[in-house]
This record gives C-alpha cells, sequence and structure tokens, in this order.
C-alpha cells in the first residue's frame, strides 16, 4: 500500500452512525440516537457498568445487560429509567425498554 491508498483522515464510527441514523429515521426518533452520548450520566454510574443500549425499535430501547440478576433489578427501575432518559432527551421518546443479556463494549 503506497501512501495515496491510506486514509488520510479517520472518523469516529459514532459520527458515521449519527449521519446514517439521521437519514433513515424519521425526525421525532432521530433523537432516540442520543441515548447512546447520555446513557451513563443519565443511568448513573453502577447501572452504566453494566448495561449498555444496543438498538431501537420504534419507541422500545433495547439494553444488552452483563447478566440475569441485573435484568431482574432492571425490570424493578424501568419505569424511572424511561422518565429520566425522556427528560434528558427533552421529549418523550422512549416509551418502553426491554433488557438481555449480551456484550457491553
Amino acid at each position: 500500500m503506497d501512501d495515496q491508498d491510506k486514509p488520510s483522515d479517520f472518523v469516529h464510527i459514532g459520527n458515521i452512525l449519527d449521519n446514517v441514523l439521521k437519514s433513515y429515521r424519521t425526525e421525532a426518533d432521530s433523537g432516540l440516537q442520543d441515548v447512546w452520548h447520555l446513557w451513563d450520566a443519565a443511568v448513573g454510574e453502577t447501572i452504566a457498568q453494566h448495561t449498555r443500549p444496543t438498538a431501537f425499535n420504534g419507541n422500545l430501547l433495547i439494553v444488552n445487560v452483563s447478566n440475569s440478576t441485573w435484568i431482574h433489578q432492571l425490570q424493578f427501575l424501568k419505569n424511572d429509567l424511561i422518565s429520566t432518559l425522556n427528560t434528558a432527551l427533552g421529549k418523550p421518546l422512549l416509551k418502553d425498554i426491554r433488557f438481555k443479556i449480551g456484550p457491553l463494549k
């Protein structure tokens, strides 16, 4: 590979995803992508260490969780999390959260 074939600037994948999501989601749904940016601050450090938002299906947020114990605990906190996230988003974009065991990185 010579110098002409090397990319001159790297772009963070988060920036690419933001642009792709904006082009495929309605304006009302496009605010949901902000969940990735505000998740840790909105849910708190302890919950953030064991969870990661992964996808949307309409107004449903899919969140990967480290283990079944955390899924059980988060079920009790789900309504509070939805309220907190909607407040952080500035509008009621989330209606539900589904928790599943999955990778956090």
